[in-house]
């Protein structure tokens, strides 16, 4: 019974604590910020992606350390823990962020769209004359990849039909006012292009005759679409139109259901996911047992030291033998924030933006933008690209830098990327092209070399052999099943064991050294 007292005492209460604080606050901070002050921040950052990803840092910070004190059997255990009580406070708060857009935003009664100007800016607008033009619309359509691996192929088409008081005001050229209607499909990315032009002509035919079945003129109020990629993609549309468009249009989706059940049962469902996960995790807490001795050290005021996420973080910071890969994951992380805050998407990047930004794109790049070999590689089309990018590069960058020195190491990283966006717009006529997977392929095809060739003693060699022939192979035949820039990656790889070849004298009693230094080093902590 005492262990359960001080599991609640110690652990439980600290995590309802941050769970409840950080909801409160989040959302607090959400309505004066976003809300009152509408700092311009794209609507999906605000009301998922932050209240998804913040709950770490209060974990990390205060719980963390505390989970710490329990004795697990698998030492991921104690991660999936953390993970599991970020995912609880996460939910509620990514539902309490709906609630609040709903349930703080107005409804404004006008006689018709004429009046908008002449009240205070709201979320919600009913009217009582009104006339939906269905003939004079814009469309744009666009299509994005998506998923760990570019498997979706998500298509899309966006129509902004003209909100007018008349239809004789039909004959006018210039409208603020627009009613936007998304048609959305998903496919396999995996698809050859001829079967994806297929689907997305019948994509386009169907969305074409449910557009002229639709009675768009029943509506019992309409919603202001916010800072979203659906109101840039709408904007887009009217700029195909009309390239003098205004950039102050406003848009709106069209709601049926009455304006007093806006809010469904987004209240109860804070409250209750917050509880049963809360459960959840309490039932969860009751297996693992303390371990004594850093309980005692807890209670005594002197908990055992907890480097463990202070060293995560040093490896962001460029140090004497680990100083360039450090800079190219910040440098690579910072373009990433750049582009997020700069509203172009937080999962996914879309395609023309990529290309402003930068990417390797053959049409262009063989137009004398040359430079677009070198920028591609510190682009990524989204979240999942560069997490997974980065975690690759941090690895064989621990491994291989020390090894060559950072100018030989920023050499091969240069080089092999430029060679492989090389490799890329040889291989694909119009293939928009972007992440630094060609570099760290090349950064590998170099490790590999130096393994074949036993610049490592053999015990370390038979180590890391085996996990970087998995890696390679494993990633090279993701990109066979399409959606993956598979020629970046043959042509970093290569051209990264040729130099590795060349290398692999001039750094093998480097090398030796080095692993000689690290196992004397794990002696000394053994001991």
């Amino acid at each position: 019974m005492k262990g359960l007292s001080d599991k609640l005492r110690i652990i439980y209460k600290p995590f309802l604590l941050i769970g409840v604080g950080f909801i409160l606050i989040y959302t607090l901070l959400n309505w004066l910020l976003f809300i009152k002050a509408a700092i311009p921040l794209k609507e999906d950052i605000i009301e998922f992606w932050l209240p998804f990803g913040l709950p770490w840092i209060p974990i990390l910070i205060w719980l963390r350390p505390r989970i710490k004190l329990l004795n697990f059997k698998n030492d991921n255990a104690g991660f999936g823990y953390q993970f599991l009580a970020s995912i609880v406070i996460a939910i509620p708060t990514i539902i309490a962020q709906q609630y609040l857009v709903t349930a703080t935003g107005k409804l404004t009664q006008l006689d018709n769209i004429g009046q908008i100007e002449k009240f205070e800016k709201t979320k919600y607008y009913a009217l009582k004359n009104y006339y939906i033009d269905k003939d004079h619309i814009a469309i744009q359509n666009t299509a994005t990849v998506t998923g760990k691996h570019n498997e979706n192929f998500n298509m899309l088409i966006y129509v902004a039909m003209p909100v007018l008081i008349t239809g004789s005001d039909t004959l006018k050229t210039e409208n603020l006012y627009w009613l936007g209607k998304r048609y959305f499909e998903r496919i396999s990315n995996r698809l050859s292009e001829q079967e994806k032009d297929d689907k997305y002509k019948a994509f386009a035919e169907k969305a074409e005759n449910d557009f002229e079945r639709e009675d768009f003129s029943k509506f019992a109020y309409l919603e202001v679409i916010g800072n979203t990629d659906d109101h840039n993609e709408y904007n887009n549309a009217l700029k195909k139109l009309n390239p003098n468009a205004s950039e102050n249009n406003v848009f709106f989706e069209a709601k049926a259901g009455s304006f007093a059940s806006r809010n469904g049962k987004k209240l109860s469902w804070v409250l209750g996911s917050f509880i049963i996960g809360a459960i959840v995790w309490l039932l969860l807490l009751l297996f693992p047992k303390f371990n004594n001795r850093r309980l005692k050290q807890f209670k005594s005021g002197a908990p055992g030291k907890d480097s463990d996420l202070k060293d995560v973080l040093a490896l962001m910071i460029p140090k004497q033998d680990f100083f360039i890969t450090p800079l190219i994951i910040d440098l690579n992380i910072l373009i990433y924030l750049v582009m997020v805050f700069s509203g172009l998407g937080f999962i996914s990047f879309k395609t023309e933006d990529l290309i402003h930004w930068g990417a390797n794109f053959r049409p262009l790049t063989t137009d004398g933008q040359w430079w677009r070999l070198l920028t591609c590689t510190f682009l990524h089309g989204g979240l999942l690209h560069i997490l997974a990018n980065m975690y690759g590069l941090l690895f064989v960058g621990i491994l291989l830098e020390p090894l060559l020195g950072r100018w030989k190491f920023l050499f091969i990283y240069l080089v092999t990327g430029i060679l492989g966006s090389i490799a890329s717009i040889w291989w694909y006529d119009a293939t928009v092209s972007v992440g630094a997977s060609g570099a760290i392929f090349g950064l590998y095809g170099c490790f590999l070399a130096c393994l074949l060739l036993k610049v490592f003693p053999p015990d370390f060699g038979r180590t890391f052999l085996t996990s970087t022939l998995v890696f390679v192979g494993f990633n090279l035949l993701m990109g066979v099943t399409g959606g993956i820039d598979n020629a970046a990656h043959i042509g970093g790889l290569l051209s990264g064991f040729l130099l590795g070849c060349i290398l692999a004298g001039s750094v093998k009693r480097k090398a030796v050294v080095l692993v000689a230094n690290e196992t004397n080093e794990g002696k000394d902590n053994a001991a």
